[in-house]
């Protein structure tokens, strides 16, 4: 199953159909050796809803994939199974891929994975990762978990000295940690659009 954050290769530019034109930098910057980056939206008649990124943080274009032209698929969990394939990285210095080497350790009894500039470095090679990059992972919690917990897991991630932006990701859609902690509510992002909810596992939300 192909889930948001999930980095997909297409062998073909005709999989790809968009709902508007494209912008210029795509056509100078992207190619189908490089990945489209999962979002959330509907899933149409066997298409997928896929971003593709460009070399600065403002360079997104949104795309629907042909599912059958999928040839290939790396989660933000496959990044960080192995600690001597990050070792080898080329990226090893960054802050971000030292905080992953100590969050293999912190994490061990959780379901978590990398995404955003260090994701897309590690799965590609190319230099969009650089010392001041934050550190984005996902943390896949498809059962409740109590608000207690995710206070501990929260002060154990405050020993890495980096920044983070932690995803919780639920069946109904994802969620920021500290934005829940934070506040009775909690802005939930789904296929359907974001959502405001006090119960992030539960049905109550609020369509925004």
């Amino acid at each position: 199953m192909i889930r948001p954050h999930d980095l997909i290769w297409v062998a073909d530019l005709a999989a790809l159909g968009t709902e508007q034109e494209l912008p210029e930098w795509v056509s100078r910057q992207w190619h189908i050796d490089l990945p489209l980056i999962v979002r959330r939206d509907r899933h149409h008649a066997g298409r997928i809803p896929a971003g593709i990124r460009g070399t600065q943080r403002s360079q997104r274009a949104a795309v629907w994939v042909d599912a059958a032209a999928v040839h290939r698929i790396t989660t933000p969990e496959s990044l960080v199974t192995d600690a001597f394939v990050l070792l080898r990285s080329p990226f090893i210095s960054l802050p971000p891929v030292q905080a992953l080497m100590s969050l293999l350790r912190l994490l061990r009894n959780w379901h978590w994975g990398v995404t955003g500039s260090c994701g897309y470095a590690l799965a590609t090679g190319l230099p969009v990762m650089h010392d001041d990059s934050d550190l984005d992972i996902v943390v896949r919690c498809p059962q409740p978990v109590e608000r207690t917990t995710l206070i501990e897991l929260t002060q154990c991630l405050q020993l890495i000295p980096c920044r983070m932006d932690v995803q919780i990701e639920t069946p109904q859609g994802g969620f920021a940690l500290l934005e829940w902690l934070r506040s009775d509510r909690v802005l939930i992002k789904t296929n359907t659009g974001p959502r405001l909810s006090v119960s992030p596992w539960g049905t109550d939300e609020m369509t925004l």
